[in-house]
């Protein structure tokens, strides 16, 4: 009777697990993992052998039936979080309640079963698009009032740049679209990325984190009168794609001719270094978007 309490107890625990979500933190760059050589209780000595391990882990909890979504460590991230919360920094314990802090804290992504090469770079770039967005949000709530109007600069920003985005998507019109911001902001150029679906009549289908990170990078640059571009890729069933764009000017967006389109999408924002260009697309003018705000205001 006992044995079969317990076997009960033990099968109940297995599909409680099952319903467990956990979250790995990833060491992906071998720099990042040197770092953490330093600590005695961090046993990995080569960069290889971890990753490895840390994939078989991964498909050992998928084949139990485990959710398990995977964060980027950061060493330096993790000692300032040791320092700030007076936990020792050499032990498993540490670095497992960091983890955790990354799981709520993010960016982190689901394991689906796909090999560890290909999440890794899904995860970094799921990484700059968070740190984009950190850095540009901090700089325009640190910009205050107007000293005209003694309204907060980086909210107006904001407004008028969703303004601004949602005259693009309105003037686009139908297709698929692929919107990328550039803007210069005087450290490494800023950068983000949209998708738009507006193949389905009267429908746009849009990814709301995506489109929260462009109109933040477009308010930032119209906040701080930055150089910014908006470049924009479209496909039609039938046709060849379309590039075209606008750069940001006096709050406004005035259109790129087929030269200028053709620069900003075939040089490397970060390099400077020139880049092939698109296959199967014309680089086009741009259409003229309505950019005057129908509430007026003076400019920022």
């Amino acid at each position: 009777m006992a044995n079969t309490q317990h076997g009960r107890t033990t099968t109940s625990r297995q599909l409680l697990r099952r319903e467990v979500a956990g979250t790995i933190g990833l060491l992906a760059d071998e720099q990042d993992f040197t770092a953490m050589r330093r600590y005695r209780s961090f046993t990995f000595r080569d960069h290889q052998t971890y990753l490895r391990q840390v994939e078989g882990l991964l498909k050992s909890l998928a084949s139990s039936g485990s959710h398990t979504s995977v964060a980027l460590f950061d060493p330096v991230e993790y000692a300032e979080f040791c320092a700030e919360t007076g936990i020792e920094p050499d032990t498993p314990t540490s670095r497992g309640r960091f983890t955790a802090e990354l799981a709520s804290t993010g960016p982190a992504l689901p394991y689906e079963g796909q090999p560890l090469a290909d999440l890794v770079p899904d995860l970094v770039e799921a990484a700059v698009r968070r740190a984009t967005w950190t850095y540009a949000s901090s700089v325009l709530a640190r910009l205050g009032p107007c000293a005209i109007c003694h309204q907060d600069i980086g909210r107006i920003a904001f407004a008028r740049a969703s303004y601004l985005v949602t005259r693009v998507l309105d003037t686009i019109g139908a297709g698929t679209h692929h919107l990328v911001c550039s803007a210069s902001t005087g450290r490494d150029p800023l950068q983000a990325v949209l998708h738009a679906d507006a193949t389905a009549p009267d429908t746009l289908e849009l990814d709301e984190t995506a489109t929260l990170e462009l109109t933040t990078v477009l308010a930032l640059a119209l906040a701080t009168g930055s150089a910014c571009a908006l470049v924009v890729r479209t496909a039609r069933a039938g046709e060849r794609d379309q590039v075209y764009g606008w750069r940001v000017k006096e709050e406004s967006l005035r259109k790129l001719t087929a030269a200028q389109v053709f620069d900003a999408y075939c040089i490397d924002a970060y390099s400077g270094e020139l880049l092939a260009p698109e296959p199967d697309a014309d680089y086009c003018t741009a259409p003229e978007v309505p950019t005057t705000d129908p509430e007026g205001g003076h400019r920022h």
